[in-house]
């Protein structure tokens, strides 16, 4: 049973969001002061994090040119998708085949302005306002109806962004994962990877900072043993569940995750 969910569709700039901490880190324009703030007191405590955003979304990029030429996947459904920056789903994937079509999904109403001045001259792309816990409102969702065949294989995005869903039996990340694969054709993907620490302390601080800042917008820093379990059942493609910068590299120097008080953690597993 999924609960409603409640969208602001109004911008805070006094409250930092997830959304805009990540493009301050990959080195965009469209945050606030208290977004930066933010971010300098989270480097205290875990400086890497600026690198390891920039690694994640190498892997993102990475795994859409994967998905696209070599397991021919022409639709993508991408939840939390963050605001625009360079390299974004749509482009990778209608770079190599132009007749893929792409969903954007957030909650955070700067995400929707700024996505959709960006798309609205690409028909095949599109930003719908939402809860990424959502499902039944996102799969019906007029966009997504339009642009999505969900009788043929979907590749479904949950790139770093499960660490901000708390822990709960009906909304939680294995609920979430369920309700989605439930839907999804043989053949589809599902894309995951959150925050992961095996350093308590790190863990501890970490959630509680983010839960306090974006007052409430969070969910914890799991373990890598709680991102296993989303994938059960399915077929994991090589290189397995892995920090992310070890993810099919573009090149032995590629940018690497050299430390390791936190990681981001995941991979891509498909549906029989």
């Amino acid at each position: 049973m999924q609960t409603e969910k409640r969208l602001s569709t109004e911008i805070d700039a006094n409250v930092p969001t997830a959304a805009r901490m990540y493009d301050h880190y990959l080195g965009g324009k469209d945050n606030y002061a208290a977004d930066r703030a933010a971010c300098e007191e989270l480097d205290k405590v875990v400086p890497s994090t600026r690198r390891l955003a920039m690694n994640n979304r190498r892997f993102l990029q990475r795994v859409v040119k994967t998905l696209t030429v070599e397991h021919g996947i022409r639709q993508f459904l991408d939840h939390g998708s963050g605001l625009p920056t360079q390299n974004n789903v749509h482009q990778i994937a209608q770079g190599i085949a132009p007749e893929s079509r792409v969903i954007y999904v957030d909650n955070d109403p700067m995400v929707l302005v700024h996505g959709r001045a960006l798309l609205e001259q690409n028909e095949r792309t599109a930003v719908i306002h939402a809860d990424m816990r959502d499902t039944d409102g996102i799969f019906s969702h007029p966009e997504t109806q339009r642009l999505i065949d969900f009788s043929q294989p979907v590749a479904v995005l949950f790139n770093s962004v499960f660490h901000c869903i708390p822990d709960s039996e009906t909304d939680g990340p294995p609920a979430v994962v369920r309700r989605v694969a439930e839907r999804l054709a043989p053949g589809s993907f599902l894309v995951m990877c959150q925050l992961v620490s095996e350093d308590e302390k790190v863990r501890d601080f970490v959630t509680g900072f983010m839960d306090q800042v974006t007052q409430g917008h969070w969910g914890r820093v799991r373990q890598e043993k709680d991102v296993a379990e989303w994938f059960e059942g399915m077929e994991i493609l090589e290189p397995g569940l892995v920090e992310v910068s070890t993810w099919r590299p573009d090149s032995e120097v590629a940018p690497r995750q050299l430390t390791q008080e936190w990681i981001e953690f995941g991979g891509v597993g498909r549906l029989g």
